[in-house]
Formats: structure tokens, sequence, C-alpha cells
């Protein structure tokens, strides 16, 4: 989402354009998300506040299951596209089978549809202004791309180059002035890789930022990753904002500046994480930009990008079952089942696909059911 808001800034306006436009999507989510963190550390274990994570958490696993719903109803549009997604949910949920190579595979499915069965791989039709009763878009699918927007190889590698050079000062800064082993300097690395990796948005990225900061870093537990994206969900901007939530509480409980000062750790590992993760977004933008407009409606780069999506599907499926596995059985499978969490999530799941409720209204009264319960067994 963020790259497309920088993408039409910078159609339109330029640079400029792009960089106002995609930095102004990110910055207020930002904000709300270090204060919204710095509660959730203070007063997360409080009654009321546990409580309405207890709502939340079981409606977050029905909105994932209702973003692969969405997605898979737009991309999967017939019995390839379904095959792929299929085979990339099985390879990530039972065979453990990485992101970066789950995409890379589809990628060369996509690329191969292209060429053996094109129509399979097309892309959908374009959108007929006039039929609709709209106005006529600022630029729409037939205008020349303006002047800017004309593909250059120089260009396009002097910007790359540009962007290089900023992500290289910036982690030698952290290396340098934090250590090479330290906290920072290892989230500059990571949300790197992660935004390398942010194919298809932040559901489909989740899985690998889940990876490192649970299971390899170790800077938040299991139940504060999903507490993290029940906060990215009622927060402006985009979803993969939550890594800024994920950067303030593992700067936090790795006292990153000494136990003294964990808020300044808090504040400085939610704006490094959010620095290193949007930088390439940039760079992908102003350097790749022109050549996406060079080759629009080119098959040879289209198909692979619509056999990536299609996998995408199967990931975030996978993504749902991973959080309805931690809610629902907070003890482990061979725990106690929290039938309140499963009654929350199917009556989300209601309102989303029956009743088209919005995001904000289902977290909102999912929060206000289990702070009610959580008050009245506290």
């Amino acid at each position: 989402a963020q790259q497309l808001a920088t993408y039409i800034g910078w159609l339109m306006h330029r640079r400029l354009g792009g960089l106002v436009a995609g930095g102004l999507f990110v910055l207020p989510s930002l904000a709300i998300l270090i204060l919204l963190s710095w509660l959730y550390v203070k007063f997360g274990q409080t009654t009321l506040i546990a409580g309405m994570f207890h709502g939340i958490k079981p409606a977050v696993t029905a909105i994932v299951l209702f973003a692969a719903y969405r997605l898979g109803s737009r991309v999967l549009r017939n019995a390839w596209l379904w095959s792929i997604a299929g085979a990339a949910f099985v390879a990530i949920f039972f065979l453990d089978i990485t992101f970066p190579a789950i995409v890379g595979a589809a990628a060369l499915l996509g690329y191969l549809g292209g060429r053996f069965v094109p129509d399979a791989f097309q892309l959908t039709a374009r959108h007929e202004h006039s039929k609709r009763g709209q106005a006529p878009a600022v630029i729409d699918d037939d205008t020349p791309p303006p002047a800017h927007a004309r593909f250059s190889w120089r260009k396009s590698m002097a910007l790359a180059g540009a962007g290089l050079l900023l992500w290289g000062v910036g982690l030698t800064a952290l290396g340098l002035g934090f250590g090479w082993h330290t906290t920072f300097a290892q989230m500059g690395w990571f949300f790197t890789k992660a935004a390398l990796l942010t194919f298809g948005g932040a559901y489909a990225v989740l899985p690998y930022v889940y990876q490192g900061a649970v299971d390899h870093y170790q800077w938040m537990t299991p139940l504060q990753m999903i507490d993290g994206l029940a906060l990215g969900e009622t927060t402006p901007g985009p979803l993969i904002m939550v890594v800024a939530f994920v950067g303030f509480v593992g700067a936090w409980s790795k006292a990153a500046l000494g136990a003294g000062a964990l808020v300044a750790a808090g504040v400085t590992g939610a704006l490094v994480a959010t620095f290193f993760t949007f930088l390439p977004s940039f760079v992908f933008i102003f350097a790749g930009a022109p050549l996406v407009e060079a080759t629009r409606g080119d098959l040879r780069f289209t198909a692979p990008l619509t056999g990536i999506s299609a996998a995408i599907v199967g990931v975030i499926v996978n993504l749902a079952c991973f959080f309805a596995y931690h809610v629902f059985w907070p003890y482990g499978l061979g725990g106690a089942v929290d039938w309140l969490a499963i009654v929350i999530a199917a009556a989300a799941a209601v309102g989303l696909l029956r009743f088209k409720a919005g995001v904000i209204p289902v977290i909102l009264t999912s929060a206000a059911v289990g702070a009610l319960w959580g008050l009245l067994h506290a």
C-alpha cells in the first residue's frame, strides 16, 4: 500500500511527490503506534487492557482469513492459479519451506504459465471509466507516460546506487554507534531483508517477521506478536507498520540502551524498524517504476507477478492458521480450548463476510466483548 501511494505521488509529481505521498502515508501511524506500544508494555497486563486484547486477537484471526478471501476472489481466476495457491500453502504449512523459496517458485511457474498457457495468466481487463459514468482519470491506461516516467538504465542505476548508499550509511552508523551484534544493528539488517520480501503486502511477510522477531532474535513472545498485529489493525496506515511495534517492544525487552532508558530504546527501535523497512520501497519505486511503465501489459513481466499473487493467497491462509492455533489453544494443542475466542472469531468472520462490516467496527466490538468478559471474571 505504501509503495502504491509512493508510485501515485511519483507518477503525478515526480520524486518529490513520491516522497511526500509515501512519507505521509506512514508517519501518522508511526507516531500512533509508538504511543500505543508504550501503553502496551506499561499497562498491557491490567485487567481491562488484557481483556480487550483477549477479544481483539480472535477478531484478527478472522480478519487475516478475510484478507485471504478478498485477495483470492480477485486473483484465483482459474484452476492453474488455485493450484499454485494450494501448493504454496502446503509448502509453508506442512513442509516448512521458506517464504523466499515459495516466491521464487511461484514466479517461475508464472513465467512458464505465461509462455504455455498465456490466457490463464493474463491480467484482468482494463477499467472502463466511461461505462461507469466516472470522470476521466488524471493518468489512465492509454495515457503516454510523462517525461520523468520514461525508462533509462543510467538514471535507474544512479537512483538504485543512491538508495544503496543511504542504506549503507544508516546500517554502518548503527554498527559503529551501538555495536554490530547489538539489537539496533540486528534490526537494521533484519528489517532490510523483510522489506525485500514484501511480495503481497504485510500479510505475506508477517510469517517471516514472526520467525525473526520471535524464534531467531527472541525480541518478543508469540502472543505479543499477535497483540502487535491487533494494534496494527486498529491504527491508520498500512498494516506493515506493525514493524514499529516489533521494533519498540524488541528494543524495550532487550533494554537496548540500558535499564534506565527503556522508553528511548523503544522509540529508537521503532524508528530503526520503520526506516529500514520503507527505504527499499522508495528505492524500488524511484528506480523501478519507469521500467514498470515501459513494460505495462507485457506478459513476460506480468505473468510471474500473477503467479506470485496466487501463491500469496496460500501464504496468508497459513498465517490465519498460525494465529488460530495460538489464539484458540493458548496453552498448546494439548491444553484447554478458548471457546470465547472461537465464538468471537466466528462472529467476526460472519460480520466481515456476510454483513460486509468494516474492520474497525469489528475490532472495537470484539475489544468491548473481551473487556467485559475480563472484568466479569476478574
